[in-house]
């Protein structure tokens, strides 16, 4: 059974949603909402109580300022509020592409309410050689959003990421099925790629991690990467984070959202990880 919350935190109201028993463990994305982890966290509730949620400004949480910049912090300190509604003390969290990052602000600003953090694929932009070049590139996603609208810049965003795709992108299923060729984008869909390309992007995408509270408990913070995404953009930085961190990768199954099309191989994945029992690549 799922049942569903809101949590007031300053500037917005907090959608989240709660199932199973057992250890806590927060699920976190960035742009992306709830919706999008209902398989996985169904995968993980029969011995875990699965907290998902929609981060501020994105599906059912909305801000009291639309257009309050994205930032790490805050989506990390949303998560506390969250734990505290819930009266848990602590909480493993897997945090997914903008949700990684949302959870290393959360071991820096709060390391004693997170037990395990995996952080799959965080896109720090920050950490690369090249990293000017990228947050110009970056720069001009945004750019091209204001100035085009949503499908130019997410061609743009897709080509930076390394995906073989030009032009808007299906929403896919909760399922992971695949999207109806005649897909037509939601009124949800494009409000959430408003707050996206138009708010949360850079904030994302430039936060700076913080090496010495990271590795401040060996053991606390696990980095994720797809068994299929030595192409994309996210590898570099996840390896890049590893480096710096002097950590290994955790090999998960698929790509960057490789929990949509198999989530309980995901799962199991990731239970293994949380049991301290992983292989490391």
């Amino acid at each position: 059974m799922t049942t569903t919350h809101r949590v007031p935190v300053p500037g917005a109201s907090i959608h989240y949603e709660v199932r199973g028993s057992g250890p806590v463990l927060v699920i976190a994305g960035s742009p992306m909402a709830a919706r999008f982890f209902g398989p996985l966290a169904d995968a993980l509730a029969g011995d875990h109580t699965v907290i998902t949620h929609d981060p501020r400004g994105i599906s059912n949480s909305p801000l009291a300022d639309p257009t309050a910049p994205g930032d790490p912090n805050e989506r990390a300190d949303d998560i506390v509020a969250i734990l505290d509604a819930v009266g848990a003390e602590q909480a493993d969290v897997f945090g997914s592409s903008g949700g990684a990052v949302t959870g290393l602000a959360l071991v820096t600003r709060h390391p004693s309410r997170v037990r395990t953090l995996v952080a799959h694929e965080p896109p720090l932009l920050t950490i690369l050689p090249d990293a000017a070049e990228q947050m110009a590139i970056t720069d001009d996603i945004v750019a091209t959003f204001h100035r085009d609208g949503i499908g130019p810049a997410f061609g743009k965003f897709m080509a930076q990421a390394g995906f073989d795709q030009t032009g808007g992108a299906p929403e896919p299923a909760a399922d992971g099925t695949p999207p109806d060729a005649e897909w037509q984008p939601s009124e949800q869909y494009l409000a959430d790629s408003v707050r996206m390309f138009g708010y949360d992007i850079l904030g994302t995408t430039r936060y700076r991690p913080d090496v010495a509270a990271l590795t401040a408990r060996p053991g606390q913070v696990v980095l994720g990467i797809g068994a299929e995404s030595g192409s994309l953009f996210t590898y570099r930085t996840t390896a890049a984070l590893a480096a710096l961190l002097g950590l290994e990768m955790v090999e998960f199954p698929g790509d960057h959202g490789g929990f949509i099309p198999e989530p309980v191989a995901f799962a199991a994945t990731l239970r293994s990880v949380l049991a301290g029992s992983t292989a490391r690549v």
